[in-house]
């Protein structure tokens, strides 16, 4: 190996790093971590003949790239391929202890690399959700002119956590979820590999069953569930991981939420349209997902508030009242008390009858007058009571309504451009059908039809 100095920097010729050593003691999930790349278990759709991160890891890709993807599903593994595969330099950050400093040092010598040594430089960044907006800006120069080949790896949706410059500079590549057969496939590994169990337990069908769907599609869950279990057989000195030992190893799943990130938007969405679409038990698993996860009940509660209105409207004037009462009660009793009247809330919206004719109504009032639809108020509708409003026109000519029997009268009340806009169009479900036939004569008697 040849080395050049210049100054105080040793600058050491291109040669792959030695395979890591791990230790015997280390966690399942660690000594299990996939070596070469035939071991990376899913991912088939970036890792296939021709993708851009396999060509990455073969030393061929020039672009730098995002990997987005629920906790478990491969992203630093792929990294560590990358410090073994091709002449590439390869440097590791975490965002949760790295600044702009250590990313201008690693940007600095990655310039010296690439002049005296016409060596390219890879840079993960694990967590880079974390970083900053100045963070991260310090790496566009460096990514632009393709200095450092970045491999940024978030768990959150980068169209909200990564800026957009860099994201434009970069492939965004969207790990998935392992399947259940993946897991599967990667327990059978575990428990007869050296460096997993060795085939010192077995593992009936109907445990790893069951440790499949704990996992969710997160490989490291899988394997930690696997190793407590195992744990707990050699407590007892069975040598068959059945459901009873797993049940006594993991007593509950542990849900997928990120209340800061994209787990958080996709379920509360999830949630708002299993509602809106009238199906009950979806709409109580995502409600049970949040509450589990720990996010706040007043903003379930705001959320079903904002949806009473939204999607059931006067379709069922009683669902505002429900949810106000639901929010009313997480503020007087909160959790888990609570949980019981947002749990009716969410049934009581998601099996009244449906309408959106408040919201069309409101937005498209609202987009008149942004318009400029607005006019005059009329004259007869005017504030009247002051000395010179008479003369002025104003209340002069309005009709008292509770002066007729019915209390309803022919008479203009929008302004003269508005006149015969309508902007409330009930639906035929729930309560709107009678309200539908009850508008339609008002407005017959008020317009004068």
């Amino acid at each position: 190996m040849t080395a050049e100095v210049e100054g105080l920097f040793t600058l050491p010729a291109s040669a792959p790093p030695p395979p890591e050593r791990v230790r015997a003691t280390a966690p399942l999930a660690v000594r299990m971590r996939p070596r070469t790349l035939d071991e990376v278990v899913g991912q088939a759709h970036l890792l296939g003949p021709g993708a851009p991160l396999r060509r990455l890891l073969e030393g061929g890709a020039a672009a730098s790239v995002v990997l987005h993807g629920p906790p478990g599903t491969g992203k630093t593994t792929i990294a560590r391929l990358l410090a073994t595969g091709g002449p590439r330099h390869f440097v590791a950050l975490s965002a949760l202890s790295s600044g702009v400093r250590e990313l201008r040092e690693v940007i600095n010598d990655a310039r010296r690399r690439r002049a005296r040594h016409d060596q390219e430089t890879v840079l993960f960044v694990d967590e880079v959700h974390r970083f900053s907006r100045t963070q991260q800006d310090a790496l566009l120069g460096a990514v632009e002119d393709r200095l450092v080949l970045l491999v940024a790896a978030t768990t959150e949706n980068p169209s909200f956590s990564v800026v957009s410059p860099l994201l434009s500079r970069s492939l965004v590549l969207r790990l998935r979820s392992l399947t259940e057969d993946e897991v599967r496939g990667l327990l059978r590994r575990a428990v007869m590999d050296r460096r997993g169990l060795g085939g010192s337990v077995s593992l009936s069908a109907e445990a790893e069953d069951a440790l499949a769907r704990l996992a969710a599609g997160d490989a490291r869950r899988a394997l930690t569930a696997l190793e407590a279990s195992a744990d707990g057989m050699a407590d007892t000195g069975g040598s068959v991981i059945d459901v009873p030992a797993v049940e006594r190893a993991v007593t509950e799943a542990t849900v997928r939420y990120d209340r800061q990130g994209d787990q958080h938007y996709d379920v509360i969405s999830a949630f708002i349209k299993s509602i809106r679409g009238s199906d009950p038990d979806a709409a109580l698993h995502y409600l049970a997902r949040m509450l589990v996860a720990g996010e706040d009940p007043r903003f379930i509660a705001r959320r079903l508030l904002a949806h009473a209105s939204e999607d059931v409207g006067l379709a069922d004037p009683t669902a505002l009242q429900a949810a106000v009462a639901a929010a009313q009660t997480v503020e007087l009793i909160g959790m888990p008390e609570a949980r019981l009247a947002l749990a009716q809330a969410t049934v009581h919206l998601a099996t009244a009858p449906k309408s959106n004719a408040i919201i069309v109504g409101i937005d498209e009032a609202m987009a008149d007058v942004r318009a400029g639809a607005v006019g005059a108020v009329p004259a007869h509708l005017r504030y009247g009571r002051y000395a010179g409003a008479e003369k002025l026109g104003n209340a002069v000519g309005y009709r008292y309504p509770h002066r007729t029997p019915d209390g309803v009268l022919e008479q203009q009340y929008p302004p003269d451009a508005l006149v015969g806009r309508d902007y409330y169009r009930p639906t035929r479900h729930g309560g709107e059908r009678a309200l539908r036939e009850r508008l339609a004569r008002l407005r017959r008697t008020v317009r004068g039809g």
